[in-house]
């Protein structure tokens, strides 16, 4: 034990003297944080709107009506038919309502700007919705749950959250004991009394005390200024920390794979970076992906950490709830830690 608080210390202390790598560790997570949560968003607002009505009646006035008042639109006034291409081409509007009134109904058409195919979406059931005639059918009421007002933010934290660990841990873990063996400090530690066990638990421990300060200060920034739900803090934090270990795993496994520091940066950045955006459902929808993506994000940790994060934090389930995702992130833990530690002997002989 004595040995193993020597390797700790030693490796900690390393950590702390390197402030511009400590700085960045700490404030990046957050920034990114921030980011998303509020510069990146998916809502639409400030629709710009304009009219072409070619004659008035009191159904095409309401409508205007009903336009003008709506705090997601921004009404740009009445236009000629003549004018419609030129204005969404210009990009002074995002969208031109036609109302024609003759004989007593109302035609309404909706023309929109469909160069962004997203935006183009929500501006049309936005205009939709402000149109629809009340009173002829039934209402219906709409109830949305977990998210009553859509925050984009929602959706990004959970995601930001699985990019951020298995980055910052894996790069961490894989660049620090690739550096060892760069300098030569590493056949100088596998030379001595100390078994190789020693040394990874020795190097994994401050970086794993480290990440748990991370996660405290990425919930906390999550709760108190995005405003995001809690459900059970401690399934929450037992979850991310089984995550903070998978990651580290991950980089100890990198690091027995690679001989240099940018070789190690590039394998644990470039590698992971592209998959974790694109396969672990933190941006784009799973159940839309080709059935051949699906099933390669079910071997991107990403993924189940993600899914799970959704559903205590935004759902608040119990962890009964992603019993599959705990499952699936702890065998992968063992597995990968197994494989890494086992290399890691290989490699010392």
């Amino acid at each position: 034990m004595a040995i193993l608080g020597s390797m700790v210390r030693k490796e900690s202390l390393q950590i702390w003297r390197d402030k511009r790598t400590l700085l960045i560790v700490l404030v990046m997570p957050l920034v990114l944080m921030l980011l998303f949560g509020f510069a990146i968003s998916m809502e639409v607002n400030n629709v710009r709107v304009a009219a072409v009505v070619p004659q008035h009646s009191d159904q095409t006035r309401n409508a205007l009506m009903r336009l003008q008042v709506n705090p997601y639109f921004t009404f740009e006034g009445l236009m000629p038919v003549g004018d419609i291409d030129k204005v969404l081409r210009s990009g002074r509007a995002d969208a031109v309502v036609l109302l024609d009134d003759r004989g007593g109904t109302l035609r309404q058409q909706i023309i929109a700007d469909g160069s962004n195919t997203a935006t183009a979406k929500s501006v049309t059931a936005y205009v939709e919705g402000a149109l629809a005639e009340s009173g002829r059918n039934m209402p219906v009421t709409l109830r949305t749950l977990y998210n009553p007002q859509l925050k984009s933010s929602y959706n990004f934290v959970p995601g930001i959250l699985g990019m951020i660990f298995i980055l910052i841990c894996a790069i961490m873990t894989s660049v620090s004991i690739v550096g060892e063996k760069e300098r030569g400090t590493m056949d100088l530690l596998l030379v001595s009394p100390v078994r190789p066990l020693t040394v990874i638990i020795g190097k994994l421990v401050p970086y794993f005390l480290l990440s748990c300060i991370l996660l405290a200060l990425m919930l906390t920034l999550s709760y108190t200024v995005l405003g995001i739900p809690f459900g059970n803090i401690f399934n929450i934090i037992l979850v991310s920390l089984v995550y903070i270990v998978l990651a580290l795993a991950v980089g100890l496994l990198i690091s027995t794979m690679v001989r240099t520091q940018l070789a190690a940066l590039i394998a644990s950045a470039m590698i992971f970076m592209i998959p974790v955006i694109m396969l672990s459902g933190m941006i784009f929808p799973i159940d839309n992906m080709p059935d051949i993506l699906q099933w390669l994000s079910c071997v991107v940790p990403a993924r189940w950490y993600i899914s799970a994060m959704r559903c205590l934090m935004i759902q608040q389930q119990a962890l009964s709830g992603v019993w599959l995702e705990m499952t699936v992130l702890v065998g992968m833990t063992l597995v990968i830690l197994v494989l890494a530690v086992r290399k890691f002997y290989l490699s010392t002989k």
